[in-house]
């Protein structure tokens, strides 16, 4: 990392009202990410996603996986996953998010984009099968993206950009009050990885 980047505050509060959103920046190294890019991209059983809209059941460009500390059962968009044993990689990911924010999480959903073509709707992280108020620590890797969030009840939206090896921590009424998406974009021809590591509450 450079030493002349700025301070990130990440006791700061990013919302407004209504939830608790933390940006910590970069937690890693850039060699660090870099090297735990490359494990994930080779080293993860990735499969398409697939959810039901509208009746019909759609596959996404997106890859997704899905890990935790038991065969978990989670459903979201309509499809049930089962949760795959943790990775070394991950296990230590896991780790250190859990040393950096304070909180234990235990289990993870992983999503790769391909490319700024690839991207994900507004939608709030509030199944039933996730911890109440529980936090959700999202890690970035790879292509920096544009993270947005407006207010459930509508309203104006903001957005900033997720580096390279940085954490964002979502926890109390976030998902409650608010929404979020990755918009898409031409601008962005490298891929991303994005891990939310959460609690299930069996």
């Amino acid at each position: 990392m450079d030493l002349f980047e700025p301070v990130i505050d990440r006791t700061a509060n990013l919302l407004a009202h209504g939830g608790e959103v933390y940006y910590y920046g970069p937690i890693l190294r850039t060699a660090d990410a870099d090297l735990y890019f490359d494990e994930l991209m080779s080293g993860i059983d990735w499969r398409r996603d697939t959810a039901i809209m509208f009746g019909r059941k759609i596959t996404t460009k997106r890859k997704v996986a899905w890990y935790g500390d038991a065969p978990f059962q989670y459903a979201y968009s309509g499809v049930s996953r089962t949760a795959l044993p943790w990775t070394p990689a991950l296990q230590e990911l896991k780790q250190l998010i859990e040393t950096e924010s304070g909180e234990t999480y235990n289990s993870c959903l992983l999503n790769l984009y391909h490319d700024g073509s690839e991207g994900m709707a507004w939608h709030s992280d509030d199944e039933k099968d996730l911890k109440p108020t529980g936090a959700i620590a999202s890690l970035s890797l790879g292509a920096e993206r544009k993270f947005a969030m407006k207010p459930a009840e509508g309203g104006d939206s903001w957005s900033m950009i997720l580096a390279h090896g940085s954490l964002l921590i979502m926890t109390g009424a976030t998902q409650d009050n608010w929404r979020h998406r990755l918009p898409t974009t031409k601008r962005v021809h490298d891929p991303r990885i994005n891990l939310t590591f959460r609690t299930i509450v069996e």
